[in-house]
């Protein structure tokens, strides 16, 4: 039998030590160290698991292997997210805060699975077999087949899983709640989660049926455990939005089988979450065009283009310590474009509260978004409307000048879809990648430098259609 030694796993970031601390080195919080106990290295760096092995087979990079086989849910959006359905034996982590949605939508998931000729199995480690029965009778799923049980064991789960070998899918509610005897520490621990969702995963690819874990999340909005989980899974879904908003966003942040950043909208109802076909035209739906502060942005989410409206609120402050206030945006980003505004453009913003709002509870990280923040910032400080039959889209360097950004077709598509006139974009640069197709019905603006967006918005000019093409 191999000797044991003990370690110290920090439950915060995961970061191993020899010995126990009252602070963890890695991440700096306390009282965050567990004892754990490992098998002894033996010399030479190898356990005594992995003294006998036998040889791998090693391939070339030649060949084609034919692409993953699918296995659609039915909710369009979800599959969206998934890039195309689940795979089978695959590993999906959902995250997300509490009551947002996450146990929802896997029921509805799996119910539809169900009601198409698949087997599903949905073991919760959170609620009881009643409390579950009542979600569904809710959402009008009584009659799906689905194998339910309430399970927090990690033996007594996987010699159940034994019992189904053609199920297609299987949801654990949440791998939080997971444990086994074979770890010496509470349920929710670094150690129990690594060692209840190796075991489930091993499982998922010994029996080939596509497994969901649902994740809590900790108050910063990342998922709790070891960082090491969302690497052992194959796909990493989070829900945003907020619990009082009707919206929810599933973004994609890994996905071994399709694109990241994919987004999937939702709208909670009395009936569950139904499927935002057109998110666009709902998060355009209550915008009010003559405002000042406000502009519309054509982004980008994966590779699905989206409007959403940009609000911005300025309040004097002559008490020196202005306030900035960001939802749905990078802070950093806007303390860049007020600095450089004042500096580049000459607006007086130093001694006013700024407050920026992404109307529809969706958050924007691409850069892209930087001409429409700029432009309700200019809007709010003149007090003058931006054109509302305009979109912005653009990055925006330090010294003032606009740069491009990608898919530009893509965003002008769908404003002409929407019914705008006008987009205003970066100067398209001679020798490069210049030639874009703009929609007829569109009249594209090209702005160098943001100088030339004060003056637009300030005079409330409204230039005519450029040419199609480079």
């Amino acid at each position: 039998m191999a000797k044991v030694v003990k370690s110290y796993i920090c439950s915060a970031c995961g970061s191993v030590f020899p010995k126990w601390a009252g602070r963890c080195e890695a991440c700096g919080e306390w009282n965050t160290l567990e004892e754990q106990i490992a098998p002894k290295a033996l010399p030479g760096g190898m356990r005594e698991s992995a003294r006998q092995g036998g040889r791998s087979e090693f391939v070339g990079l030649e060949g084609v292997t034919p692409p993953p086989p699918r296995v659609p849910t039915t909710i369009a959006e979800f599959d969206r997210v998934l890039g195309g359905g689940l795979v089978p034996a695959s590993v999906v982590l959902v995250g997300g805060d509490p009551g947002i949605g996450k146990s929802t939508l896997l029921l509805q998931a799996g119910a539809a699975l169900g009601r198409a000729g698949r087997e599903v199995v949905y073991i919760s480690g959170e609620e009881s077999v009643d409390q579950i029965r009542m979600r569904a009778r809710r959402l009008g799923l009584t009659q799906s087949p689905v194998h339910l049980a309430a399970a927090t064991q990690l033996g007594d789960i996987l010699a159940s899983l034994a019992q189904f070998p053609n199920a297609a899918l299987v949801v654990i509610d949440s791998i939080q709640t997971m444990w086994t005897d074979g770890v010496d520490s509470a349920p929710g621990s670094v150690t129990q989660v690594r060692a209840a969702a190796f075991e489930l995963i091993r499982a998922a690819k010994t029996q080939g049926f596509a497994l969901m874990l649902v994740g809590h999340v900790t108050k910063e909005g990342n998922i709790a455990g070891p960082r090491v989980l969302e690497h052992m899974v194959d796909v990493v879904l989070h829900f945003e939005g907020d619990r009082g908003h009707q919206f929810r966003i599933l973004r994609g942040i890994k996905n071994r089988f399709g694109a990241t950043d994919e987004i999937g909208v939702f709208e909670m109802t009395g009936g569950g979450l139904a499927e935002v076909a057109n998110p666009s035209a709902l998060f355009l739906a209550e915008r009010r065009g003559n405002v000042s502060g406000s502009a519309v942005f054509a982004g980008l989410e994966g590779s699905r283009p989206v409007l959403v409206e940009i609000q911005v609120l300025l309040a004097p402050n002559p008490g020196g310590s202005p306030r900035r206030s960001v939802i749905g945006w990078d802070s950093g980003r806007l303390s860049m474009l007020l600095a450089v505004l004042e500096t580049r453009c000459g607006l007086k913003l130093a001694m006013n509260d700024v407050y920026l709002n992404v109307a529809g509870g969706l958050r924007v990280h691409e850069p892209a978004a930087d001409l429409a923040v700029a432009a309700a910032l200019i809007s709010a400080a003149s007090d003058v409307p931006a054109d509302p039959e305009m979109v912005f889209f653009g990055e925006i360097g330090l010294s003032g000048e606009l740069r491009q950004v990608a898919q530009a077709e893509l965003r002008l598509k769908e404003a002409a879809k929407l019914g705008f006139a006008r987009a205003a974009s970066p100067k398209r640069v001679a020798g490069g990648t210049a030639r874009i197709s703009v929609p007829k019905s569109l009249g594209l603006v090209e702005i160098g430098h943001l100088t030339d967006l004060v003056g637009i918005i300030a005079a409330g000019v409204k230039p005519g259609r450029s040419k199609e093409g480079g």
